[in-house]
């Protein structure tokens, strides 16, 4: 059964639309338990209370799109309001039973419905029928259960694809939106430029092409190349003297590649207008509907074999280097994002960004937010396939991707994108103005950056001074570590722009989903795993590096703070400050003119809540940053789309471990500030006012909206709205209360689109 899942999994996969798809599901189920139904009811898009056959094989085809059900009507309208399954040997003497005379199902008794379940919401229902009057067997219940569960998501991206036009570029009215998790604030209208990556087979979309003879080149370069490797694997194999019979199927696979048949389709296609990666794609689906029509088994089961083979040859016309074709127009699409995209991306060559992966916290949202380009991830029932040059509207605050929409959606964004253009006028005007409360409390703002080429636009937001420099960004970019020649002119940039204002450079902070290519680290748990702190102290010739270049370039400025990231004990901080203080002493005999910098430590592990008291007495400011503690504090993975709701900064057990750090920190004369991206909402800023927070520091784009609510509270009414919210146990009613706060002061353009 796991070889037909399998099959059914990736044939789905590569449907073109939701009735493809549907029909390979139902013939498929029916064939491989056979029963003599198989029916499929989806949820009408129109009105979510009704199911509607979609699908089927032994019941009479006209019904399909014309019989449906309500929640709660019939056996099937039993399953999708209780989401249980049902499995009973004469359905028509089930007391739920409903007759439709024109289906024609009188015939069948034994009856089994399972729903078709996605993040707790009943998408469908799947059904098989029998004309024996028994039960299926628990064996077929738990196939049955298996398939829904793995194909929800596919039948979710089939419909999704279902909505768009056959050549993905004409407009239709597609107003319903596809939900992701707003990462990015902001309204984007343009066009989806779709960023080819090394991805799965199935999701290559077609793209014209530009010239012939280039993508005829790449394919056949492709095919050899993966043919010499096959062949080598192959001799390599042999000389183990390993059975012949084993050896035999990459000489199959050779032959496959050599065929006439197999080249010609793949450049008919090309020459049709495809670029090489779909008419690849278009050769392989056809081979694979070939090879499963087949009665033969053996040919059945070499379906994987062939879109592996594929996969290789696909694998090596993209290489490594993510093809992406820029214009003003740009919103970006992709399937997740590399550091190398990260490094090219700009708010003047894209406008938005959608991503099937990643959420709020993952590195490509906290550029997008650093830049203000609207952003929404999570978006796993996207149909990447056909997206390219449609064009798209991304609502960053809601979570909303419109595809090819009707003029009428279009038009209310429009208003919404020039409101957005006078909301960011009007915050200019708090350029030169201090963030300030109405009661005279002022909260020092500050940035986080990444790239020397955020120093300019931090500057232009009034910014106060750098309170997160991520260093290892220039690390992620590179071909090899960076060696200190090339990290003090990096760090020199920073610090003496802002001078005498503090800058706090991060010292390396990889692992996790931070990686380089040229530092391998394999972790079955890379969160939890080698990454921070223990690193750097792992390796202290790379550490000593980046803390000599760091001291050398504050020189003269003076306005260095080295914050230590991923600190879990205090033997850490210790051996981490011997190694600053020894680095700061060999420069000073060597008659550097340098001043030993202040030592902070980032707090995102949760074990330093309880150790506030001891870490204080050891450094010289605190840095909450919330991205990795509310990670940590919630057992959540903040990269996982498939969890991207359960990650919530607002949570009541976030909010009242910030309180106690605050509170600890404050109580012991020690400076305390918010790095994380937690800084940067307009929502949280309220509490982190109310929590009496030292200072700030936030994506550039952010900085005028936060201090625009600085000015519109007072720390006092800050701090009564905090006491409530403490005393809140409900994460929706939190935010609920702190939306009518925002809206009270006539803030609320600053958490929505439009005013």
């Amino acid at each position: 059964m796991l070889d037909v899942l399998s099959q059914i999994t990736q044939k789905v996969s590569m449907a073109n639309d939701l009735n493809e798809a549907l029909a390979i599901i139902v013939t498929k189920v029916q064939k491989n338990i056979e029963a003599d139904v198989c029916s499929v009811y989806l949820q009408n898009d129109q009105n979510e209370e009704e199911f509607v056959l979609m699908a089927t094989i032994g019941l009479n085809p006209s019904c399909v799109g014309k019989v449906i059900l309500s929640a709660g009507s019939g056996l099937v309208g039993l399953v999708a309001q209780k989401g249980d399954p049902v499995n009973i040997a004469q359905a028509q003497k089930h007391p739920a039973f409903r007759v439709f005379q024109e289906l024609q199902e009188t015939a069948y008794n034994g009856f089994a419905a399972i729903p078709i379940i996605n993040h707790k919401k009943i998408l469908g229902v799947l059904v098989v029928q029998s004309q024996q009057s028994k039960k299926f067997s628990q064996e077929t219940i738990d196939f049955l259960l298996t398939i829904t569960s793995q194909l929800s998501s596919s039948i979710l991206h089939a419909k999704a694809i279902d909505r768009l036009p056959v050549n993905s570029v004409s407009s239709i009215n597609s107003d319903r939106p596809i939900i992701g998790s707003p990462v990015s604030p902001g309204v984007a209208i343009g066009q989806a430029s779709l960023v080819i990556s090394s991805q799965h087979l199935g999701l290559v979309p077609n793209h014209q092409n530009k010239v012939v003879e280039d993508e005829i080149k790449l394919f056949m370069s492709a095919v050899d190349e993966v043919k010499k490797e096959l062949k080598a694997l192959s001799e390599e194999l042999e000389n183990d003297n390993l059975l012949k019979e084993d050896v035999a199927i990459f000489d199959a696979y050779i032959m496959m590649l050599d065929s006439k048949s197999f080249i010609s389709k793949t450049l008919n296609y090309i020459r049709s207008g495809n670029w090489a990666p779909g008419a690849l794609r278009q050769t392989i689906e056809e081979y694979v509907d070939l090879f499963e029509a087949m009665e033969n088994r053996y040919m059945q089961e070499r379906v994987k074999d062939l879109c592996d083979l594929g996969q290789s040859v696909l694998n090596k016309m993209l290489g490594s280097e993510e093809k992406i074709d820029f214009n003003e127009q740009s919103i970006l699409v992709a399937e997740d994002f590399s550091a190398m995209t990260l490094s090219k991306i700009t708010s003047k060559n894209v406008k938005g960004i959608i991503s099937v992966k990643g959420s709020g916290t993952s590195h490509i949202a906290i550029i997008a937010r650093a830049l203000g380009i609207p952003t929404v991830m999570g978006l796993s029932d996207i149909p990447l396939r056909r997206l390219n040059d449609c064009q798209l509207i991304v609502d960053g605050y809601s979570g909303k991707v419109f595809i090819s929409p009707s003029e009428a959606i279009f038009k209310e964004y429009r208003q919404f994108e020039k409101e957005e253009i006078q909301l960011s006028k009007s915050l200019q005007v708090l350029k030169d103005k201090k963030a300030e409360t109405k009661d005279g409390v002022v909260i020092p703002l500050y940035v986080n950056l990444g790239l020397e080429e955020g120093i300019s636009s931090a500057k232009d937001t009034g910014a106060e001074g750098v309170g997160l420099f991520r260093t290892e960004f220039p690390f992620m970019i590179s071909k090899q570590f960076p060696g200190e020649q090339e990290q003090t002119p990096i760090y020199r940039s920073v610090l003496k722009s802002f001078a005498p204002n503090p800058v706090v450079l991060r010292t390396l902070d990889i692992g996790g989903d931070k990686t380089l290519p040229y530092f391998h680290i394999s972790e079955e748990n890379p969160f939890l795993g080698w990454r921070g702190i223990r690193i750097s102290l792992d390796h202290p010739e790379i550490f000593m590096i980046q803390l000599k270049a760091m001291i050398i370039a504050s020189e003269h400025s003076n306005n260095l703070h080295i914050m230590l990231p991923m600190v879990s004990t205090l033997s850490e901080i210790e051996e981490a400050k011997l190694l600053i203080i020894r680095v700061y002493a060999e420069l000073v005999s060597q008659n550097y003119q340098v001043a030993l910098p202040k030592i902070g430590v980032m707090i995102e592990v949760p074990s330093l809540i309880f150790q506030v008291n001891d870490i204080v007495k050891r450094v010289d400011f605190l840095s909450i940053g919330t991205n990795d503690l509310i990670q940590y504090l919630l057992a959540v993975d903040r990269n996982n789309s498939q969890v991207a709701d359960l990650y919530q900064s607002l949570h009541p057990a976030v909010l009242k471990a910030m309180n106690q750090i605050i509170i600890s920190g404050r109580d012991h004369g020690l400076p305390v500030s918010v790095c994380g991206e937690m800084a940067s909402d307009p929502l949280a800023t309220i509490l982190l006012l109310g929590m009496g927070v030292s200072s700030l520091s936030t994506n550039i784009a952010a900085l005028p909206r936060v201090k625009w609510v600085i000015r519109e509270f007072s720390q006092k009414e800050a701090r009564h709205i905090l006491a409530h919210v403490l005393q809140l146990s409900d994460t929706i009613l939190i935010r609920d209360y702190l939306e009518d706060k925002l809206e009270e002061k006539g803030l609320a353009g600053l958490i929505r689109a439009g005013k």
